[in-house]
């Protein structure tokens, strides 16, 4: 099966790419953040009509949102992080079943944080401990964990198009890669890096300075999966393509094959 997580920047503006994109790309499953739109405005009879009849939506007015779209049904579907107080939706999680057993994908649209010694990035360090909490209890319930989302966090310098010239900035703070270990440590591993990657391979780019047709991006959204599923994993890709659309998401789609 496929899997792709995609930041799509508002799902109002980019509905038609979503389309386009899975009448491309026929995944089975599909993680979006930053809908910017509340649950009753989602396009469920759209979705429904081109294979993605059961979602798990949690919407925002303007901002975050994230939603699972799958051609199978959902079920145990949780929003935001449990035990951690959050007025964002930024977290929804739902199990899936497989001829393989069940798999929980969890879905997150990580804060961003804005800088470092600012009030948004101590929000962003209180969310990821809140997160791992969360998430230590999930790996231990479901061995067949998809974490999976934009994860707002650059985990080496390889995945920066400047790791020099932006060190310490956020998406690159010591403190940031340290949370991106730790959920490491949790017993997931990051599916894109079990294969040979091209260099200076990224899934996201600014609007601003010709970011992607320089390519100055960055790595930052990821499919980590736990150790029972690793040697399931068999291709993990970025695909630039719909970044070369009119109007596109700053984000490109990451697909995992399982």
């Amino acid at each position: 099966m496929k899997i792709t997580t995609w930041n799509v920047n508002s799902l109002t503006a980019r509905l038609q790419h979503v389309q386009d994109w899975l009448a491309a790309n026929p995944v089975d499953v599909l993680c979006l953040q930053e809908l910017k739109l509340t649950d009753d405005k989602f396009p469920l009879d759209v979705l429904r009509g081109i294979g993605y009849g059961h979602c798990a939506v949690f919407g925002q007015k303007t901002y975050n949102g994230v939603a699972i779209m799958s051609r199978t049904p959902l079920r145990d579907v949780v929003k935001n992080i449990t035990g951690f107080e959050d007025d964002h939706s930024r977290v929804i999680a739902a199990t899936l079943d497989t001829p393989d057993g069940a798999l929980r994908l969890v879905n997150g649209y990580f804060v961003n944080g804005q800088a470092p010694g600012t009030e948004k990035f101590d929000y962003k360090m209180n969310w990821l401990r809140g997160l791992q909490a969360y998430l230590r209890d999930e790996v231990a319930s479901h061995p067949r964990l998809v974490l999976l989302g934009d994860f707002n966090i650059a985990p080496e310098d390889r995945d920066s198009f400047d790791p020099v010239g932006l060190a310490e900035t956020i998406h690159h703070t010591t403190q940031e890669r340290d949370h991106f270990r730790q959920l490491l440590a949790l017993g997931l591993v990051d599916s894109f890096r079990l294969f040979e990657q091209p260099e200076k391979s990224f899934s996201w780019w600014d609007y601003r300075m010709l970011g992607y047709q320089k390519n100055r991006g960055l790595r930052i959204d990821h499919i980590l999966v736990t150790e029972p599923l690793r040697a399931a994993v068999k291709a993990c890709t970025i695909d630039r393509v719909p970044r070369k659309w009119k109007q596109p998401s700053d984000h490109a789609p990451v697909t995992v094959e399982i």
